[in-house]
């Protein structure tokens, strides 16, 4: 692939994550291409899973598809994933949880770090940074949930008791001043709640969007966590919130 592929692909998704669903006449003229280039693009894409294709519109695949996630705000996360990883130490073992941002964490961390270990529930993680020669990974047991590729249940449970970490990493899918960060999974809630028994120190990493959304369930109390990596834009008033509760927040350029 291009690099002029691979940006207009990245405009592509961009457009279609936020707007949910748009014709395939309009997504042309917003993104200035001709409908012969547009359709090559959406069935390279509908092939992976990341978008569909139905009746002159396209709107995005699986919201639990991985592949699907990571495209969405890729530059933000790979700045917020960086940084998360500078946190982390040579020899270090990590916990890390599902998610997009969490993934390219994974990455950096196998990349940047020497002799590190990385526990995690997640099956999309363990496959995405399997092939760095840095990677050392230790994948929980668990019921395997098929759209996210994550570990979770009793099973779980039980590994994650047989560790203790310094830092755990994980994701949210949004945010309430009244119940703190929350999921839409309350299986993957769950598993949260048991990997923060086992750490000193939680590390949320989430694009500054997720401020706007509040999840089904919450993950864990204000108290448990230590940092936030976000980006700019998050609202100043929940910045202001946040810090109030002794949560250091550090914030990525957009």
């Amino acid at each position: 692939m291009t690099d002029k592929q691979s940006k207009r692909q990245k405009a592509m998704l961009e457009i279609i994550t936020a707007e949910q669903r748009i014709e395939v006449a309009r997504l042309a003229e917003m993104l200035k291409i001709s409908r012969v280039t547009l359709r090559k693009d959406i069935d390279i894409l509908e092939e992976k899973g990341i978008l569909r294709h139905e009746k002159g519109q396209v709107f995005p695949g699986s919201s639990d598809d991985m592949n699907n996630r990571l495209t969405y705000h890729y530059d933000t996360k790979r700045k917020i994933a960086r940084a998360a990883c500078a946190l982390v130490q040579d020899g270090e073992a990590v916990m890390i949880e599902s998610g997009s941002c969490c993934a390219i964490l994974a990455e950096e961390l196998a990349v940047n770090k020497r002799e590190l270990r990385i526990i995690t529930n997640s099956a999309f993680i363990a496959a995405y940074i399997r092939k760095l020669p840095q990677a050392k990974i230790l994948l929980l047991g668990g019921d395997y949930q098929n759209e996210a590729q994550v570990m979770v249940g009793p099973v779980t449970r039980q590994c994650i008791q047989g560790f203790t970490v310094d830092k755990l990493f994980i994701g949210t899918d949004g945010f309430s001043e009244q119940t703190g960060f929350t999921g839409n999974d309350h299986m993957r809630a769950e598993t949260v709640r048991d990997m923060v028994k086992q750490a000193a120190q939680v590390i949320i990493l989430t694009e500054s969007e997720k401020f706007s959304k509040q999840g089904l369930v919450p993950l864990l109390p204000f108290e448990r966590v230590s940092r936030l990596i976000t980006d700019s834009a998050i609202p100043p008033e929940k910045e202001r919130f946040l810090t109030g509760r002794k949560i250091r927040v550090l914030k990525v350029p957009l």
